[in-house]
């Protein structure tokens, strides 16, 4: 049974490394103009979101993809890096933007995602990472998850293998022609998340606030300040 109900917020919230905020690395580099164009054909043959805007991604369109409007690389980044075993209501073929309503549920989630890092490799320092807030307007219906979905699609634990069941229902959610799914965010009681499926629902993206993020693979404290990414 598909359980829709509007979702309408001007104010979601997606945390990206900030690395990933600013211009390419190439840009950067010392290097002839020549050299720099030899280095981006190179780059655009490899990277996994020129690959799928030439339409090299059997798993999502470039016609479903954004062009020509504000941070549109961003948005496809999150449909064509999807990640070798995929996330919580997708595969490892097909991205999706996940956000959330409240900033501090974003937080929660990457960090405990980096704690988890930091846990596989053994690593017992408390450790500062740079993230960016994007912040994007969504208007329309999505499925909310009801309470058996939710027993079988929100384990917590292990990762990524208590995604099995989240990432099939995902999957035929998106085949039926979903928006996305709207849920109680797993890692911060009482927020709520939402994983879209369509790049053209991810309305107006733009940038907000830089934030640093520390944690430790030694406890479950989290801390978190605004700093100036200019």
């Amino acid at each position: 049974m598909v359980h829709l109900a509007g979702f309408d917020r001007q104010d979601t919230h997606r945390l990206i490394p900030a690395k990933y905020g600013t211009r390419s690395v190439l840009e950067e580099l010392p290097l002839p103009s020549q050299t720099i164009s030899e280095l981006t054909e190179l780059d655009a043959a490899t990277n996994e979101r020129k690959v799928a805007e030439r339409g090299g991604n059997l798993a999502i369109s470039p016609r479903e993809l954004l062009y020509g409007v504000p941070e549109a690389h961003i948005v496809n980044a999150a449909f064509t890096h999807p990640g070798p075993a995929g996330g919580r209501f997708n595969n490892a073929h097909r991205g999706a933007w996940y956000a959330s309503v409240a900033l501090e549920t974003s937080i929660q989630e990457v960090a405990y995602h980096k704690r988890r890092f930091l846990k596989n490799a053994r690593i017992s320092d408390r450790l500062t990472f740079e993230y960016q807030d994007f912040i994007a307007v969504f208007s329309g219906s999505f499925h909310f998850l009801d309470k058996t979905e939710q027993e079988s699609c929100l384990k917590p634990e292990p990762v990524p293998e208590c995604y099995g069941a989240s990432q099939a229902l995902a999957a035929t959610l998106l085949y039926a022609g979903s928006s996305g799914v709207g849920y109680p965010s797993v890692r911060h009681e009482g927020g709520t998340c939402i994983a879209c499926f369509r790049p053209a629902l991810v309305f107006r993206p733009f940038r907000g606030r830089a934030y640093r993020i520390a944690v430790s693979a030694q406890d479950q404290t989290v801390g978190s300040e605004e700093y100036s990414s200019a």
